[in-house]
């Protein structure tokens, strides 16, 4: 009933895209959500320069690999799997990654309208859009911290996945997982991703995890 009730709301009183989707994977709880990705075949991802980060140039979406995770901006909103299709779990903005937030904006393959004059050699002004509840909880997310420190190293990609393809490609998160960690052990190393990462884990795809032991990696 519930979600009949979601359902026939949605057609009544139409919303933006981006809104059904976070409402969806809110509202019912699926453990994963679908976004309209739909790679034939594993991205051609290259590093975004002096960031942690990849990304794919040749994509038509804001598409990033960063710590062992994939990440889409779609819709004022933020998605993370760990296969390079989805499906795709909601990120609360309180939990980005800082170095995910700090790519430039020339590296916005789908910018939306926003993001119109603003400098494409620098992050997006996400204070200016999310307002300054965000930027007071998430002050650090751009203050210096590239001259404070330099940046990690990007963590490795998890290539084993080009052989997933077509109708090879996993749907199921649990098949997924299984097949990570047969062939690739890395574990992240920013705290943010650590908990998105073990929550895939553990199947339950809300994109806000629990702290676990940490254990050392290998990338097969």
């Amino acid at each position: 009933m519930r979600y009949l009730l979601l359902v026939l709301s949605m057609l009544l009183f139409p919303t933006t895209a981006a809104h059904a989707e976070v409402s969806v994977g809110i509202g019912i709880s699926v453990p994963g959500i679908r976004i309209g990705i739909n790679l034939p075949a594993y991205p051609r991802l290259v590093p975004v320069p002096g960031y942690p980060v990849y990304y794919d140039p040749h994509i038509n979406s804001n598409y990033f690999f960063y710590d062992g995770l994939y990440w889409v901006f779609y819709g004022d909103g933020w998605y993370v799997s760990s296969w390079y299709n989805g499906p795709w779990d909601w990120v609360d903005r309180a939990y980005v990654p800082l170095y995910v937030l700090r790519v430039p904006v020339r590296y916005y393959r789908r910018p939306p309208p926003y993001f119109h004059g603003w400098r494409p050699d620098a992050p997006p002004r996400w204070g200016d859009r999310w307002g300054p509840d965000w930027e007071q909880h998430r002050s650090d997310w751009n203050k210096g911290a590239r001259q404070a420190a330099p940046a990690p190293a990007p963590a490795p990609l998890p290539s084993y996945q080009r052989q997933y393809s077509g109708d090879r490609y996993p749907q199921k998160v649990e098949q997924q997982h299984e097949l990570q960690q047969q062939h690739y052990r890395y574990q992240p190393r920013d705290p943010m991703v650590q908990k998105h990462y073990e929550e895939r884990g553990k199947g339950q795809g809300q994109g806000q995890g629990q702290d676990q032991d940490k254990g050392k990696g290998r990338n097969d």
